[in-house]
């Protein structure tokens, strides 16, 4: 996906949302949050605190809600994108221009704000242990330079690159899998950085 440096940027090239895109991002503005872009695409902050983003999908529009699972949410526009794994972060998604709602929209935004100004926030839960697959372990034990390189990534580079190992069964698999990842890890790219 495209990384875009400003919010203009990304508006004009989502010409097939333009419409609810321009609606929403009006609504979001005239409210105290402020436009600037964060991972690539429109992010809105209050004091330097990123509360929502705003995002075209192959079928929808989504607004995000960082802290969203505090959200009243009475009239149920919220869902979860990634059950189990997201525990704040939750999105409205609008694939109509006749879905938006200005005043219910402007309310959830409100809210947003007000919570983060009582200071209210979901902190993320302590992370599980690595674990590291044998054969991801053998390689790392073998080769010191590629042991450092892998040492140096964030958790979830390296979370990724042992699920990767882990979830095949076939040796021939792992092993294939292994030869794939090496140069990643010494270039200290992450298996999905390309996605991100």
């Amino acid at each position: 996906m495209k990384r875009y440096t400003s919010a203009q940027e990304y508006f004009e090239a989502q010409e097939e949302w333009s419409a609810i895109l321009d609606k929403i991002r009006e609504i979001i503005n005239g409210s105290e949050l402020e436009e600037t872009v964060k991972w690539g695409a429109p992010a809105y902050t209050y004091k330097g605190k990123t509360l929502l983003g705003l995002a075209a999908f192959k079928n929808f529009v989504s607004v995000w809600f960082h802290q969203g699972a505090l959200l009243k949410d009475k009239q149920k526009k919220l869902i979860n994108a990634q059950e189990g794994k997201t525990q704040a972060l939750r999105q409205w998604r609008i694939s109509r221009e006749q879905e938006i709602d200005k005043s219910l929209l402007l309310a959830y935004i409100q809210e947003t704000i007000d919570n983060h100004k009582q200071g209210k926030e979901i902190k993320p839960k302590k992370e599980k242990p690595l674990m590291i697959p044998d054969e991801l372990k053998r390689l790392l034990d073998k080769h010191p330079l590629i042991a450092s390189k892998f040492n140096e990534m964030g958790r979830s580079k390296q979370r990724e690159f042992a699920a990767y190992i882990s979830e095949v069964k076939r040796s021939e698999t792992k092993i294939s899998r292994l030869e794939k990842i090496l140069p990643m890890i010494l270039e200290g790219i992450g298996l999905n950085d390309k996605y991100k």
